[in-house]
């Protein structure tokens, strides 16, 4: 120092001038609030809207059937006509010298009692017999019409064929035999009777090979199978049908009340809704094998769905919050939403918001969706800041992270679906409501009980599942 003036080194002065521009070009490149850009998490689903509408669910039609004994007549006598039985040979049986022909005379009448039916049988029959006179053989023949009665029972094999097992029941004359000898017609009712007894179990062996070949159980059925797995329109607007997928038949052993035969057959398969098109179903060219059980479950449940694509999600998180602000730390802190986005990842769905004020960017929350059966609508739980997001708040905006802000959104936004779930069940009960598929066939059901299962995610939306169940009966009435 000379003369009062102070002389600075010149690596001071130029290290002075070096800290001066830093400063400078520091306070020129700070912006004016903490811009955040975190990483946006990936995008990725595990399940697609298709296999979600094909969910299915395991579910007993319940089918009453009550079949009139008149029905059950028209059907066997339209089966058996005409020549029912012949034995052409008088040497078969032991060389027994006797040849027969029966024709069914007129209607057969049908009873039931004690899980048996009881049939009357009308015949005519012509018999030619051998009768030895002084050691020489006569043929004679005769004619004559008596009414036999027999009793059956019924079984249904698991491959749909008709079993019966026939016993005699006794016999009534309508008009006996008789031949003619020198010109006289001698009565011979006590020699037929005894050929009657010795030829019954011949005659009711032949009336099960009847029965077993010509009731055919198969093609009626197999056209009520194909009916049923039919998709079904229940609601126009949402394009919506019901499909019934069978997968096996049961039914229980028949039972009498009156001139009434009664059994229950459930047809179990999964049971889907399908929107969009109707769908394509291939004809079914067999049935499942036939199961007999005692009792017939009637329990019935369909998945019922309601889509809300993430768009329409996100306009309505838009409605509810975009110009909404939030506070933090004694009104230090402000933010306001200015957009949301909404996608998902795995089971979780991803919000993206806007954000300006004393922070700006954006910032990524993640939760899981449900279905909320209270308020009726698709809800979040366990929302949290995604991991990326939390880590750049951590250092740049703490206070974020310990305010309300994560809750508020999960508890006000919410996706209202009830209306769309009550017109589906609406519709669905309406078309469930004494509605004729064919004739003599009417369908009769009711849905009991709402039962939530799950929110998934998908590519294109958000789809609720819940579970209705009931009873679903179609009634048979009669053999058409």
């Amino acid at each position: 120092m000379r003369g009062g003036t102070w002389r600075y080194p010149k690596k001071f002065c130029a290290y002075l001038w070096l800290l001066g521009v830093s400063v400078c070009l520091n306070l020129s490149c700070q912006p004016s609030g903490n811009r955040l850009n975190p990483k946006a998490p990936k995008e990725a689903y595990n399940t697609t809207v298709m296999e979600v509408r094909n969910e299915r669910f395991l579910s007993t039609v319940h089918v009453p059937v009550s079949i009139a004994l008149g029905d059950v007549e028209r059907q066997i006598n339209a089966q058996l006509n005409g020549l029912i039985y012949e034995d052409n040979s008088l040497d078969d049986n032991n060389h027994d010298n006797f040849m027969t022909k029966v024709w069914k005379r007129g209607t057969i009448i049908v009873n039931a009692e004690d899980s048996l039916f009881h049939f009357t049988v009308p015949l005519r029959i012509w018999v030619k017999a051998g009768v030895s006179v002084l050691g020489f053989t006569q043929y004679k023949e005769t004619e004559f019409e008596i009414d036999l009665r027999f009793k059956t029972k019924f079984d249904l094999e698991r491959d749909w064929s008709v079993n019966t097992q026939t016993q005699a029941d006794g016999y009534g004359w309508v008009r006996r035999p008789t031949v003619s000898f020198v010109g006289i017609n001698i009565p011979i009712t006590n020699f037929v009777s005894r050929m009657i007894d010795k030829n019954m179990g011949t005659v009711t062996k032949a009336i099960d090979q009847q029965v077993h070949r010509n009731i055919d159980l198969r093609t009626p059925v197999l056209k009520a199978w194909n009916t049923l797995r039919e998709p079904y329109l229940i609601s126009e607007k949402y394009r919506t049908y019901l499909q019934v997928v069978p997968k096996r038949v049961l039914i229980t052993p028949l039972r009498f009340e009156g001139r009434v035969i009664r059994a229950t057959v459930g047809i179990e398969g999964y049971a889907l809704t399908a929107t969009g098109a109707k769908p394509t179903v291939q004809p079914a060219v067999s049935l499942p094998d036939l199961t007999v059980v005692s009792q017939v479950k009637d329990d019935f449940q369909i998945g019922l769905l309601s889509e809300a694509s993430y768009q329409e999600t996100a306009r309505l998180a838009t409605e509810e919050f975009v110009g909404k602000s939030f506070t933090f730390s004694d009104n230090r802190y402000n933010i306001t939403i200015t957009s949301m986005e909404m996608y998902g990842q795995n089971d979780n769905l991803i919000i993206k918001a806007g954000l300006k004020g004393t922070i700006s960017g954006d910032i990524y929350l993640s939760g899981r969706p449900y279905y909320d059966a209270k308020d009726q609508t698709i809800s979040l739980k366990e929302l949290k800041y995604d991991l990326d997001t939390k880590n750049i708040l951590q250092q740049s905006a703490s206070w974020l992270l310990k305010g309300t802000f994560a809750r508020t959104l999960e508890k006000q936004l919410t996706i209202p679906i009830g209306s769309q779930l009550a017109d589906m069940q609406k519709l669905l009960q309406e078309r469930l409501k004494n509605n004729q598929l064919a004739k003599g066939v009417v369908i009769n059901g009711r849905i009991d009980e709402i039962r939530p299962d799950q929110v998934y995610l998908t590519p294109t939306a958000l789809l609720a599942v819940v579970n209705a169940r009931g009873r679903i009966d179609v009634k048979v009435d009669g053999l058409q």
